[in-house]
């Protein structure tokens, strides 16, 4: 018989294989298998998939029963876990199963007390099925708006001892540091810049906005992260480049070296970003997923940006958003198997590190107590519509103005004084190039023939 599974209806395929069951529940062992091949050849089904349509278990329709256990999560819980996952930057299922204990109280707080079973369930609900419920809605989630070189000291080269490897610390205070660039992709002209430093042990993250990367912006930077830290500053790692070795920083951690409290100062290799894999990773999730990849060339964004830094962003962070942490690494072939710990806010591991005073460990407990992270993330969204406005409105004036110099006279560099005069023209600046000859003066170059030349002493 040949096969018919491509011009059967729906309606047709049902109809024979309820006939086909009536007469397979009769038959013995050879007539069970006749049939078997029958239905094999004319639906193209496998031998083991057609037995257990025979037997009632699979359907070949849309009636079929669904397998597993019975659905345990329903519309309440999905929309706790969608609205936290939402606000607390859309982390993966481990993360957001460690998130939600932090952020319930919060969401009670604001849209009133949740029942008892609904809790549980929420809080009981693993990573993979965490991952499933928000599955659908981080495919349709819309995403946000959104390097420089310079001279390097060789004498601080040559001072500074280079670290790669994996870290080993126990306590907080050990610090990798890099920038990162504003300029939309361009290095020309000046924009902004962001100083990420990351702790090594907890993951606590500070962030400053400054202005063209100079290294006496960056010691000012590092000298406010300083002061803002829950903890001391133990080492400091940075890259190459000039932003950070110049002899500003050399002077401040001098200081401190004076005043008891010295910092190891180390730097990674040249061209080996992996060497400082820990800020990288920050750069993106904290700046480049925050304000993008565009260009900020105006000076009074600076302010701006900060704010948005201390007041929300990084208080989010910190405090609210878990972090995992990579503990081993083995390669099996061509495969390479990570293992991670468990997820904890940076804020949870500060609180479990017996380094840390138990006077800093209360300060920690009073500042969590009085954030929200439900109104952090609305004043995150607020700082950052407030920066693009502000950006948007210096391109607008920026055009503007352009408008009205292409207004001017040509002929010169003609300026309206007061009184509506027009000053004298000046005449242009030369120019620092000579245009290229035409086409056809290189075309029709003539060709000199190579002539035989022979020197005589």
């Amino acid at each position: 018989m040949k096969l018919l599974t491509g011009i059967m209806s729906k309606e047709s395929k049902t109809q024979y294989m309820e006939s086909i069951r009536r007469r397979y529940s009769g038959r013995g062992r050879e007539g069970r298998s006749r049939l078997l091949d029958e239905v094999c050849d004319t639906l193209g089904l496998s031998r083991k998939h057609a037995i257990k349509a025979l037997n009632g278990r699979v359907s070949t329709g849309g009636n079929g029963v669904r397998k597993g256990p019975p659905v345990r999560y329903d519309e309440a819980e999905k929309t706790v876990v969608v609205a936290i996952w939402r606000c607390a930057e859309m982390p993966c299922g481990k993360r957001l199963k460690a998130t939600l204990p932090l952020w319930l109280g919060s969401y009670e707080a604001r849209h009133g007390a949740l029942p008892l079973a609904v809790r549980e369930r929420i809080l009981e609900c693993s990573a993979r099925q965490l991952d499933r419920l928000t599955a659908l809605h981080r495919a349709t989630e819309t995403k946000r708006h959104g390097r420089l070189r310079g001279r390097t000291s060789h004498r601080l080269k040559k001072a500074i001892p280079v670290r790669c490897g994996p870290w080993e610390v126990d306590r907080p205070g050990w610090m990798e540091s890099d920038t990162v660039s504003h300029g939309g992709g361009s290095s020309s002209g000046d924009f902004l810049h962001s100083l990420t430093m990351t702790d090594i042990c907890s993951g606590w993250t500070e962030l400053a906005a400054i202005w063209n990367n100079g290294g006496h912006a960056v010691k000012c930077a590092v000298e406010d992260i300083r002061e803002r830290l829950p903890f001391e500053i133990l080492g400091f790692d940075c890259d190459n480049g000039s932003e950070f070795l110049n002899h500003h920083l050399e002077r401040y951690f001098g200081q401190l070296a004076a005043a008891s409290k010295p910092v190891a100062w180390t730097r990674s290799r040249a061209y080996k970003k992996n060497d400082q894999a820990h800020v990288e990773q920050k750069n993106f999730t904290h700046v480049r997923q925050l304000l993008g990849y565009g260009r900020f060339d105006d000076e009074s964004l600076v302010a701006a940006i900060n704010r948005l830094y201390r007041d929300a962003w990084l208080p989010l962070h910190n405090h609210f958003c878990p972090v995992m942490k990579l503990v081993e690494k083995q390669r099996q072939g061509s495969k390479v198997r990570k293992c991670y710990d468990s997820p904890a806010a940076p804020c949870d591991r500060l609180l479990a590190n017996p380094h840390v005073s138990e006077s800093t460990k209360a300060t920690l407990r009073g500042e969590r107590a009085g954030l929200n992270p439900f109104e952090l993330a609305e004043a995150v969204e607020q700082g950052l519509a407030g920066v693009f406005a502000l950006l948007d409105t210096i391109h607008g004036e920026r055009a503007a103005a352009e408008g009205e110099l292409d207004d001017l006279p040509t002929g010169g560099n003609a300026t309206f004084l007061a009184g509506g005069c027009v000053a004298a023209s000046v005449a242009d600046a030369p120019k620092a190039f000579t245009p290229p000859p035409a086409k056809k003066e290189l075309i029709s170059s003539p060709i000199r023939p190579k002539t035989k030349q022979r020197r005589v002493s």
